[in-house]
């Protein structure tokens, strides 16, 4: 059972808030919608669901066109960023809420809501109030909730964005897990990339209501379409390089990077790309430094011939990390490094 949008457009009077966009999610694969705010994701996935309609295009599921079919008969799960439990209800009922709408018998819901809660690790909490929960809880519950009817697809609008970032981090490991031990097939919206590269199969990333890419998550980090696309996944600064054998040369230095081939390229900078190295082939000036968790973030302005410009971002351990001011090497590391495009 496949879900595929051919040309689906969605406006809001004179605003494309979707526009001709085609995407296909396989039977038990996770596609993740990814993009900045106002991009179109929510609703390219509320018109999946039945809460928006298309100007254009068409929605099918195994082939057939939902068009005329209203939201409760599409048989799509449906978990928000809040949730929206049931305050009334206790765990156990909020679970079986949907199983209920469907006729399940009292004996098979009771069986289903105890699998559940025990799959998002909360066994044991059918009695509580869903009030007395945190919010990592709540997400757990309303993920069992929309899981319990056993929903042909599984749409997911930021469902971890309200959490703060460590617990998200945990959620969404557990989240991809949850996934892949149902064989859930299921949609993805979310703006975040390491929770779009940790639930999915395959990532599509949106930009002004339109797919602008559309791959496994290595391949889009690593090759982004263009250098839009790129600066959205972090690459701050862009070089031009030239590839031979898979081997890249620039200003900043030569290091093998698998992909690349022959001919003139253009590398995309993340912030890890270059890091404090003694024996580093560049030269700068520390510019500015900020503390993270587990590292420095740098500002160094390069000197050289063809460098770019403009002071870019470097990394250092915390420990004895230099100061503004500061002359330093840098080496380039192929981890914060993406390939952009060959250039003509």
């Amino acid at each position: 059972m496949t879900l595929e949008l051919q040309g689906l457009s969605v406006r809001y009077g004179p605003i494309a808030a979707v526009s001709d966009v085609d995407l296909s999610v396989a039977d038990g694969e996770v596609v993740a919608l990814l993009g900045p705010s106002g991009c179109g994701k929510s609703t390219l996935l509320r018109a999946v669901a039945g809460l928006e309609r298309p100007a254009a295009g068409t929605i099918r599921w195994d082939g057939v066109d939902l068009a005329g079919v209203a939201v409760h008969r599409r048989d799509f799960g449906l978990v928000f960023q809040d949730g929206q439990l049931f305050p009334h209800k206790d765990v156990a009922a909020n679970v079986a809420f949907g199983m209920r709408m469907h006729h399940v018998d009292r004996a098979e819901r009771a069986k289903r809501v105890d699998e559940l809660l025990a799959l998002v690790g909360l066994a044991g909490y059918g009695q509580r109030r869903v009030t007395e929960l945190s919010g990592g809880e709540q997400q757990r519950v309303a993920l069992a909730r929309a899981l319990a009817p056993k929903p042909r697809l599984l749409l997911l609008d930021e469902p971890l964005s309200a959490l703060d970032r460590a617990l998200r981090e945990q959620l969404a490991v557990d989240l991809a897990a949850l996934l892949r031990a149902t064989g859930t097939t299921a949609l993805v919206v979310t703006h975040d990339h390491d929770e779009a590269f940790t639930l999915a199969d395959r990532v599509a990333l949106m930009q002004g209501g339109r797919i602008r890419q559309v791959g496994p998550p290595d391949e889009v980090w690593r090759r982004p379409a263009d250098d839009v696309v790129a600066g959205f996944l972090g690459c701050t600064t862009f070089v031009p390089a030239r590839a031979d054998h898979d081997v890249v040369t620039s200003p900043l230095g030569e290091l093998p990077l698998p992909g690349s081939g022959d001919g003139a390229v253009l590398l995309g900078l993340r912030a890890n790309a270059l890091r404090t190295d003694p024996a580093g082939f560049v030269r700068g000036e520390v510019v500015q430094r900020l503390h993270r968790r587990d590292h420095a973030r740098l500002l160094v302005r390069l000197s050289g011939e063809d460098v770019p410009t403009n002071p870019v971002e470097a990394v250092a351990p915390v420990a004895g990390a230099p100061e503004p001011g500061d002359a330093v090497r840098l080496a380039l590391d192929p981890d914060g490094i993406a390939l952009t495009g060959n250039l003509t």
